[in-house]
């Protein structure tokens, strides 16, 4: 059986998100984030082309390691400014019906209970179609402008993220019953407040007391989506997430990484196809193989090296600046870096020495991940090599310019795998959740979320 492949578009609330330099390009249209048409524009054309969603990232703080502060990222636009994603969703979802939106917001920084109607709210007025992309921070900048001196060690975000998502859990699925609200207009009952329930919660981090303040919504519990390689991240993942986004060069680092994280699903009591998995990727695609190539081209005649460096810099907490372009990356003293250092060795069928002009290079289009260039069956043959040999389940796609590379993709590569029965001919019906995985609107009974709800029930 030919197994179907899964897209989601990565893009952010900001002007350079992956691709630093080319907001330049004259097809580019990314400088219009401020304007409401372009995400509906966009997010028509997605559901055009059967994704499953708009998956947008997000960060609430600069790329200052690079140079030691932020004038770089400001001058290369480099994820900043940027604007609040969760204001987007709502008027995407008025002009689609199916496309789902998966939107990045941390728990470092935001108490949970206002977030929990937030997320409520956005699940209500989408009909069902909402993700939540759990992050735990990376940024220093936003830490210290939060008042920290710095975001906190690594597994502690993943600690405090834990009881996060359990006051979450709590108030998502175990404060209503399925039928409290009655709105019976002959007694004038709107909600029976027998079957609304405080959740009594107290913790290390948080004390929540009282009853979740809005209804439920379509999926109650948004898609937990999630990104984390550490081992901590991994765990957490396993433990929480339905759709699991990583990133690798090459196919056989991502076969080891979704075999990891399949193995430690299983470890959770979870079935290892429980998650959704999309690796990073960018396509560069068109009529022929040289129209492609001509346009790679192109496109990296407007990347930014600089800009490179500056989001490398913050990903790998290690400032770049200080270092030639012919430097081996091998000589940068960081073990944040060295995992990555592994990688790109991998890479390199040679094992040859990457430097930190690589670096650049490699990542001034689509961030870290591979780039796929090629015809539409070109492409469809490439990815279609990527998940037999990997186990992926799709990808998160990633763009040199916006909205342009959708388009080409929509145009070119969609239709050749839908004529090979490997992509989706149609949506399936009903909400985020029962689209990616036709098992219903609600969390799974085996998942962790469930558990608190069974906890209630039973006691």
């Amino acid at each position: 059986m030919t197994r179907r492949i899964r897209f989601n578009a990565f893009a952010m609330n900001c002007v350079a998100h992956q691709s630093p330099g080319l907001w330049r390009h004259p097809e580019d249209q990314s400088s219009r984030y401020t304007d409401l048409r372009y995400w509906t524009e966009l997010a028509k054309l997605l559901e055009r082309g059967r994704f499953d969603g708009l998956f947008l990232a997000d960060v609430l703080g600069t790329y200052d390691v690079y140079g030691g502060n932020h004038d770089a990222a400001l001058r290369q636009g480099a994820q900043v400014p940027v604007s609040d994603p969760l204001l987007l969703a709502s008027a995407m979802a008025a002009v689609t019906e199916h496309l789902g939106f998966g939107i990045t917001a941390g728990t470092a920084f935001e108490h949970p209970y206002p977030f929990a109607r937030r997320l409520s709210t956005l699940d209500h007025l989408t009909n069902g179609r909402i993700g939540w992309n759990v992050v735990t921070g990376y940024l220093p900048s936003a830490a210290r402008n939060m008042g920290e001196d710095d975001q906190l060690q690594h597994d502690d975000r993943y600690d405090h993220a834990d009881e996060y998502l359990e006051v979450l859990y709590k108030l998502w699925e175990t404060s209503w019953e399925d039928d409290a609200v009655v709105r019976d207009r002959t007694t004038g009952v709107y909600t029976d407040p027998a079957k609304v329930h405080p959740i009594e919660h107290e913790g290390k981090h948080f004390t929540v007391p009282g009853i979740h303040i809005s209804e439920p919504s379509p999926q109650r519990t948004p898609v937990i989506f999630q990104a984390g390689a550490s081992p901590r991240g991994v765990r957490f993942a396993a433990e929480n997430a339905e759709a699991i986004f990583v990133g690798a060069p090459t196919k056989a680092i991502l076969k080891d990484t979704v075999a990891r994280i399949r193995n430690e699903l299983t470890k959770v009591g979870r079935d290892p196809y429980s998650a959704r998995i999309y690796t990073l990727l960018t396509i560069i695609t068109d009529r022929t193989p040289e129209l492609a190539q001509a346009k790679l081209e192109d496109y990296r005649s407007y990347a930014s090296s600089e800009g490179a460096l500056v989001f490398t810099s913050g990903w790998m907490g290690i400032d770049l600046s200080g270092y030639r372009a012919d430097e081996p990356i091998g000589n940068v003293e960081s073990n944040a870096i060295q995992s990555a250092v592994a990688s790109f060795r991998q890479a390199d069928e040679k094992g040859g020495e990457w430097t930190v002009g690589d670096i650049a290079e490699w990542a001034g289009i689509g961030g870290l991940g591979p780039i796929v260039v090629g015809s539409g069956a070109e492409v469809a043959d490439e990815l279609q090599e990527w998940v037999a040999e990997t186990d992926v389940d799709g990808f998160n796609l990633a763009y040199a310019v916006t909205p342009g590379t959708f388009e080409d993709i929509v145009e070119h590569v969609i239709p050749e795998l839908t004529r090979r029965g490997a992509y989706q001919s149609d949506y399936e019906a009903g909400t985020l959740r029962n689209k990616l995985f036709g098992r219903g609107d609600r969390l799974p009974l085996e998942h962790r979320g469930r558990s608190f709800d069974r906890i209630r029930t039973a006691g």
